[in-house]
């Protein structure tokens, strides 16, 4: 890459080097944490943990975002490539059952090279936002065995209000389809190897939004899982957004999996309210 960065679709073209991007990151790698992360789905987490990397900056940053102090950069440890290799043997080490790149996106090249000298003997995955740009996808793609993207508007209105991102859908879902093609390989131990599982998180006052998601998925519903997650949770910087300051009821989340199940949608997961607390959030190292 020059430092012209256009890691994801928003291109600014700023020179990392010397400034930050719209990431709010410069093209040193840092972190807020690394552990075995018990709560993602049970396919990927298991009874060890994924082997969780948490990347400081975000190229989406949604206003809700549960990870805000990441990532907006207010926290995190500066490291270097060999040390982030190190990490990934570390975690394998620890019985890890994945490396899961939380938040990976603008640091993509980075992550590539960390692989080149350590890429350990369990599946990598790539844990995203879902605004991803397919030319920076098909260069890491053979470096990643599970993809774990978001797909969180549908209405370009929505996108707006709360991305900045009128295109979130229609790059969103570019992304995924493409993602949608590494075929599903789960290992004896019900672990999944290979393959992609697509997170909705379903919002306050978004059920139809949720469901023209749906309508969506249904063409790659036999390709890849979905989880349609009821965990939001009032956070990050909603005082201007009073629909955000609850979490979803059992109505709303109802409604979409009924949908859900009325498109013949069998690969899915689904959530407990009991996933609303701020008890998921990790707390931060560094």
């Amino acid at each position: 890459m020059n430092n012209y960065c256009s890691l994801c679709p928003n291109a600014c073209k700023v020179d990392r080097s010397t400034s930050t991007g719209l990431c709010g990151v410069s093209n040193k790698l840092k972190i807020a944490k690394y552990y075995l992360h018990p709560f993602e789905e049970p396919c990927i987490s298991g009874k060890n943990g994924s082997g969780t990397v948490f990347f400081c900056g975000c190229s989406l940053k949604c206003v809700f975002c549960q990870n805000y102090p990441l990532s907006r950069n207010q926290t995190g440890k500066e490291i270097n490539v060999q040390e982030l290799a190190d990490i990934f043997k570390e975690l394998e080490d620890m019985g890890a059952h994945n490396v899961n790149l939380v938040n990976p996106t603008h640091y993509s090249n980075l992550i590539i090279e960390a692989l080149d000298i350590y890429k350990p003997n369990i599946p990598i995955v790539y844990n995203t936002h879902g605004y991803e740009s397919l030319d920076v996808l098909k260069e890491i793609d053979d470096y990643i065995d599970v993809y774990l993207p978001d797909i969180k508007f549908f209405s370009e209105s929505t996108a707006l209000r709360y991305t900045h991102k009128k295109n979130y859908f229609s790059v969103a879902s570019k992304a995924i389809e493409f993602m949608a093609n590494k075929p599903l390989v789960f290992g004896e131990d019900g672990l999944l190897k290979k393959g992609t599982i697509v997170r909705h998180l379903i919002l306050p006052l978004g059920v139809s939004d949720s469901k023209k998601i749906l309508d969506w998925y249904v063409s790659i519903k036999d390709k890849a899982y979905i989880n349609l997650m009821s965990q939001y949770t009032p956070y990050g910087e909603i005082e201007c957004f009073p629909e955000l300051q609850r979490p979803i009821t059992k109505r709303e989340y109802d409604s979409v999996i009924d949908y859900a199940l009325s498109l013949g949608i069998e690969k899915a997961f689904y959530q407990k309210q009991q996933s609303v607390d701020t008890q998921y959030i990790p707390k931060w190292d560094y």
